[in-house]
């Protein structure tokens, strides 16, 4: 008898601590309304993120991408010749700045471009599997200009600087305009405003400190 009833115990344990493992897994999935880690309700990936950029495109959103890369490379090239260079306070705060948010601008489209499946640009502005070189960016500065850039010291630096980064920044917002005309893509559209709005603002700076050098 006491074997019996000892028996009866523990299957009736078992089914009870089936039944609540059954349960805990049944609310942890149950309602569609929990998410994973990082996810937004209805799966959906935070906006700006790299993986947000498999959302739809068309060849103008790659091109943004693609051209845009190089020119922000180029820029934040530019911007660390300052930290050595430069001789106006001003100059060097505006070169930071410009490094700061041009280089997870790089990144971010970088990975937009890995999502789709094409090419990016290499660091010598050529593009990966195919090694074709995008000719005619807007604003982009030639070898030359950049040698006579690196060269340069003190107030002389500080001028050619915003001369020369007011002009690249001029051909950014050309290439962000055509973005927010021909692409689809509302990240790579959102990137587009954001670089118009930040880079109008710099060039405002660059004038003013220009105009008092």
């Amino acid at each position: 008898m006491m074997r019996t009833l000892v028996r009866r115990a523990t299957l009736a344990g078992a089914a009870l601590t089936t039944a609540l493992t059954t349960a805990l897994l049944l609310a942890a999935c149950g309602g569609g309304h929990d998410t994973m880690p990082g996810m937004h309700p209805g799966g959906t990936v935070p906006a700006g993120s790299a993986a947000s950029g498999t959302a739809a495109f068309n060849g103008a959103d790659v091109m943004f991408a693609q051209m845009m890369i190089p020119h922000h490379r180029q820029a934040v090239q530019m911007a660390a010749l300052a930290g050595t260079r430069a001789a106006d306070p001003e100059v060097k705060t505006l070169a930071a700045q410009i490094k700061a948010a041009q280089d997870p601008e790089i990144q971010t489209m970088t990975g937009w471009l890995s999502a789709w499946g094409k090419p990016a640009p290499t660091m010598s502005g050529g593009m990966d599997m195919g090694g074709m070189q995008h000719g005619g960016m807007p604003g982009m500065m030639s070898g030359a200009d950049m040698a006579r850039l690196e060269a340069a010291s003190g107030k002389d630096f500080d001028k050619q600087f915003c001369t020369m980064m007011i002009a690249h920044h001029q051909g950014a917002i050309t290439m962000a305009q055509d973005e927010l005309r021909d692409g689809t893509n509302t990240d790579a559209k959102a990137l587009a405003q954001q670089i118009i709005t930040a880079q109008r603002a710099e060039i405002d700076t660059m004038n003013k400190i220009l105009a008092r050098l």
